[in-house]
């Protein structure tokens, strides 16, 4: 029992120094939704698109992290996109919320090789607090500290960058976040002031050679904190069959690992999600299969969303990586 307690406490802490660095990437933008992790994927596609996410990790653990989220993307004339994001995680007694304003630009390198590079930027506003209106006595410490007044909340501001190549079904996103230092407390060693962490996302689309209608998406996310050089990786497949006009559904599956541990995965798990008339829903469930296994039921994730207002662009840099028939 020990033992779990002491892995729960490291948990709890890591995860609320990462809470503060970025907020948690698990299977979100595999719903379809890349502008999820960076500003370049802002404006590709017909419409306007809009996405709600709802997560809840570790389900059956008390406190356990639980995170809320809500992306618009749309393009501005036939070359660039912007796009918002405003986010709700809570871990324990800390809690996080933000919004990040994006833009992204698109451009031709050639026409008939069908090469695109992108350019994105996003302005971040995080702020962090401690709720200690939930702190409890206990029987190790049966008087709360009388120092703490007040919840310790804090608000920055920060920069995303990123770019995005494409060649015909390959893609290809850099995206670093939180580009800038944060301010600290010198008496605090513990607290980190660089809170920049790099992503690369990539993958291919392959179209099935016996049913046009039927595509195969392999693709890798791979994420390091450049705080402590901590970084893990994501290798997904998705299977992709269209049904009629622009409706399809989908399945797949994700492994995620610690890259020093390449046999040990943190999480491993199915993903299925479904666009019909417009309306898309995505679910993803994830098993743990650290030391908490025992303890929770998973990991839980719920996308739905809308696209409309479809204006058709007659370039083809802004067109989505998902084919439309």
């Amino acid at each position: 029992m020990k033992k779990f307690l002491k892995y729960i406490l490291f948990i709890a802490v890591t995860y609320s120094y990462a809470q503060e660095l970025n907020l948690p990437v698990w299977t979100q933008y595999l719903a379809d939704n890349e502008f999820v992790i960076s500003p370049t994927f802002a404006g590709i596609g017909d419409n306007l698109r809009v996405r709600v996410n709802g997560l809840t990790q570790w389900v059956g653990i008390k406190d356990a992290p639980d995170n809320q989220s809500f992306y618009v993307d749309m393009r501005i004339s036939n070359r660039s996109g912007v796009g918002v994001s405003a986010y709700n995680d809570k871990n324990g007694n800390t809690r996080q919320t933000g919004v990040k304003f994006s833009f992204a630009h698109h451009l031709v390198l050639d026409y008939y090789t069908k090469q695109f590079l992108s350019f994105g930027l996003s302005y971040n506003i995080n702020a962090f607090k401690i709720d200690i209106h939930n702190f409890q006595p206990t029987i190790e410490m049966p008087i709360l500290d009388p120092a703490i007044t007040d919840d310790r909340a804090i608000s920055n501001h920060n920069f995303d960058v990123g770019f995005l190549y494409r060649y015909k079904e390959f893609f290809f996103s850099f995206n670093a976040n939180n580009i800038l230092e944060k301010d600290i407390n010198d008496f605090n060693g513990f607290e980190p002031n660089t809170i920049r962490n790099y992503q690369m996302y990539s993958g291919y689309v392959m179209r099935s050679n016996y049913n046009k209608n039927i595509e195969y998406e392999p693709s890798v996310f791979f994420q390091l904190f450049g705080s402590d050089g901590r970084s893990a990786t994501d290798i997904n497949f998705k299977y992709r069959k269209y049904t009629r006009g622009e409706d399809y559904y989908w399945i797949g599956a994700s492994y995620r690992f610690l890259n020093d541990q390449f046999l040990k995965p943190l999480n491993v798990g199915p993903m299925a999600g479904i666009m019909k008339s417009k309306m898309y829903f995505a679910y993803s469930y994830q098993i743990t299969t650290n030391d908490l296994a025992g303890y929770n039921s998973g990991t839980h994730m719920v996308t739905i969303g809308l696209d409309f207002l479809q204006g058709i662009s007659d370039c083809p840099c802004t067109k989505s990586k998902i084919n439309k028939f």
